[in-house]
């Protein structure tokens, strides 16, 4: 469904990609790992078109998309919750949904709002509560509905349950666990490293910009040497 190919980032002069490549299969839930600045929003930016590569290819569905605006890379059936969430604060619950429901994908049972409601059941319980006037975890389920509402092929998602009560993060992975059964193709991100492998088709890691180690599921050769090379603080 996507295919990266040996993508170059650029902030300004500096290089932040160094040739990453990578692919993410129909219904794959796929684990984007590495310490803090590694690379893995950039990428994310890269894919959704908010940072295009400088050089390589971004393939989706067998077109290319990455010389293409944001909102034309969106139309095509990708959904992107980044780092900080952006919901509408002074708009309620529904309303944020309401505001870009769509059906790009043309999925056979689309995403409503209410399904979304049925993922996340606490957002039924602030449904007409506004943006800003919802916790951290509630805000972060709400970016997840909203993007989920345009009815993607894939969902990128960029640190899902950072700084989260422990029982907000439970009700998260519980619904990412139901969208990976239900075939949802996912690229993630997320410092919950057990959370994610558990769920995860296949997981990669970034260093500085590049992709120094994957597998596939069972990750047998995800040991805790690997572990405190590349994640350990």
């Amino acid at each position: 469904m996507l295919d990266l190919n040996n993508i170059v980032t650029l902030y300004g002069r500096a290089e932040v990609l160094h040739g990453i490549s990578l692919q993410v299969g129909a219904g794959e839930m796929v684990a984007l790992m590495g310490r803090n600045g590694m690379g893995k929003s950039t990428l994310m930016r890269s894919i959704i078109g908010l940072a295009p590569p400088a050089r390589g290819s971004i393939t989706f569905g067998g077109q290319r998309i990455h010389t293409l605006p944001p909102y034309r890379i969106a139309r095509l059936g990708i959904g992107y919750v980044p780092e900080n969430r952006e919901i509408f604060p002074t708009l309620t619950v529904r309303e944020n949904m309401e505001a870009v429901a769509a059906d790009y994908g043309r999925v056979a049972d689309p995403y409503t709002p209410e399904r979304v409601l049925s993922i996340f059941p606490r957002l039924r319980e602030r449904i007409n509560h506004r943006g800003r006037e919802l916790s951290g975890g509630e805000q972060q389920m709400l970016a997840i509905g909203r993007a989920l509402v345009i009815n993607p092929l894939l969902l990128l998602l960029d640190e899902a349950t950072e700084g989260l009560a422990p029982i907000l993060c439970e009700e998260i992975w519980q619904g990412l666990a139901l969208l990976k059964k239900r075939s949802m193709a996912i690229l993630m991100a997320d410092r919950n490293i057990d959370a994610m492998l558990a769920i995860s088709d296949r997981c990669f890691i970034l260093e500085k910009g590049r992709v120094v180690w994957q597998a596939e599921k069972p990750f047998s050769a995800f040991t805790d040497k690997v572990r405190c090379r590349y994640l350990g603080v």
